[in-house]
């Protein structure tokens, strides 16, 4: 897996790949292509998640030992120039990279899995995903309600279906502690954890405009969707831009190792 030097850049412990959304589906298909023993994790950070790796170490560590770890959102982005005098090459967001994968590799015979969400809204977040993308194979589906030591069957059941990509949508911070656990046992190249992407598929949550998300202000868009993210957004957006500051002067979490999650 073709991994430039300096295009990883940090941010609260957490090293994050800067490329393009070309770039990303370009590596993504590499990882398909060249699958190692080990299922590939790939994830993507935002302030919201950055805040919860700050405070949790066990988690922080979790997304030091992915493959893959991907800038999302505008706290990313204000991140890396105030750190590091970088400007991203582009917003690297799994509710925008997945449809992007689908359309680019297109009719290559790849096959994918969704998991997560709840019962009703798996199916039709997979009968959107069929429609919407038929140059791939649907290979099955299972809600997220499962537990990370417990899901046998689930594994089993994944094995049997032989997708190429897995797409987990637990939310953070289940949905990477899932893959990190179980990926020795996953028999996939590559494993996305995609958030709320189902919940967009299964029609209960809508885009913000796009002048919006140009603007940066997606987030206030899923607050009015969904106000119990108060906290996330009002509180943990200030939160994050202050833990930010305060890194850069040495008072940051300590770094770990990469694989220090075991």
């Amino acid at each position: 897996m073709t991994d430039r030097a300096g295009e990883r850049f940090q941010v609260l412990g957490v090293d994050v790949l800067d490329r393009s959304m070309e770039e990303a589906v370009a590596l993504l298909e590499q990882c398909i292509r060249e699958p190692e023993a080990e299922a590939r994790a790939v994830y993507f950070v935002n302030a919201h998640t950055l805040n919860v790796a700050h405070a949790n170490s066990e988690y922080r560590a979790v997304l030091r030992a992915g493959d893959l770890v991907f800038g999302d959102g505008t706290g990313v982005r204000w991140a890396a120039r105030y750190l590091h005098g970088r400007r991203l090459r582009g917003n690297v967001n799994g509710t925008d990279l997945v449809p992007a994968l689908f359309a680019g590799l297109a009719g290559r015979g790849y096959r994918y899995f969704l998991l997560g969400a709840t019962p009703d809204a798996i199916e039709r977040s997979a009968e959107h995903a069929r429609r919407a993308f038929p140059g791939w194979t649907l290979a099955g589906y299972h809600h997220g309600y499962v537990d990370i030591d417990s899901c046998a069957e689930v594994l089993e059941t994944i094995e049997t279906a032989q997708p190429h990509l897995l797409l987990v949508g637990m939310g953070n911070p289940k949905q990477e502690r899932w893959i990190h656990h179980n990926r020795s046992r996953l028999k996939v190249p590559l494993c996305l954890g995609i958030g709320g992407l189902l919940d967009y598929w299964a029609g209960d949550l809508d885009r913000a405009p796009g002048w919006i998300r140009r603007l940066g202000f997606e987030w206030l868009h899923l607050l009015r969707r969904q106000p119990r993210k108060f906290r996330r957004y009002v509180i943990g957006n200030p939160q994050f831009l202050l833990r930010v500051a305060r890194s850069k002067w040495g008072r940051g979490p300590v770094a770990l190792s990469r694989g220090e999650a075991g």
